[in-house]
């Protein structure tokens, strides 16, 4: 069983507050209590129904945070603005799991928590591209690549682990599997890979439950309505 220090289960405990307090109103509890980092949003990590579970900052720090404050932070944080994260930071990768997201410009601050999700949905799709940089699920394994062209691809860890030489940074990647785009961006959950169409493996999926495999769409037991990707941001003037 993990050792808990006192700090650190306060810690754990009050992103578990402040997420849960969010639906209630304000938060009974204070963020700005945990470690500060600041950053530039490049762009929305997506569920691979079209919402947001994370933000991926110019320095390639993975923020995580619940799919369920989606639509909240869709309109008060967008990839180019100068952000400030309280959370708790990964020990051994560049990953923070928020526990509220500030606009720098705006002072508007969107508060939540991270954790396991759901059911996948999408169609069936195709990507490619160079990669980019490797994404990690938070507790910290690999479960996907960015793509030089934006593209998110997801998988199991297990299958992310068995695949690391072909998911290193510079190498062509060929994707099908199921996705969905939407003008947050494209995310595909892959079923196939390989460095053209013609290469193919198969991507093992496990079984609802198992492997660790988040779906991004629900939190702690919680899922997100049926529906397709979510609206896109107003547009600015």
């Amino acid at each position: 069983m993990p050792r808990f220090t006192p700090s650190l289960l306060a810690a754990t405990l009050l992103i578990g507050f402040a997420g849960t307090a969010m639906a209630q109103g304000t938060p009974p509890y204070d963020p700005a209590q945990l470690p500060t980092t600041k950053g530039k949003v490049s762009q929305y990590l997506l569920t691979p129904r079209g919402g947001i579970d994370g933000l991926l900052l110019d320095d390639g720090t993975e923020v995580h945070v619940n799919p369920m404050i989606s639509t909240e932070l869709v309109f008060s944080v967008r990839p180019g603005d100068a952000v400030t994260i309280h959370g708790l930071k990964a020990k051994a990768s560049p990953m923070i799991a928020a526990a509220s997201i500030t606009n720098d410009a705006t002072g508007i601050t969107v508060t939540g928590r991270t954790g396991k999700t759901g059911h996948v949905m999408g169609e069936q799709t195709e990507a490619s591209g160079i990669i980019k940089a490797a994404l990690h699920e938070p507790r910290g394994a690999i479960d996907g690549v960015l793509l030089d062209n934006g593209t998110i691809i997801r998988m199991p860890p297990s299958e992310a682990k068995k695949r690391a030489a072909q998911l290193t940074i510079g190498q062509k990647l060929f994707v099908r599997g199921m996705g969905t785009t939407s003008p947050l961006g494209t995310i595909v959950l892959a079923r196939q890979i390989g460095t053209d169409a013609t290469k193919l493996t198969d991507i093992a999926m496990p079984r609802m439950g198992h492997d660790g495999m988040k779906d991004h769409d629900g939190m702690m037991g919680h899922h997100r309505p049926a529906g397709g990707p979510m609206a896109a941001p107003p547009t600015s003037n």
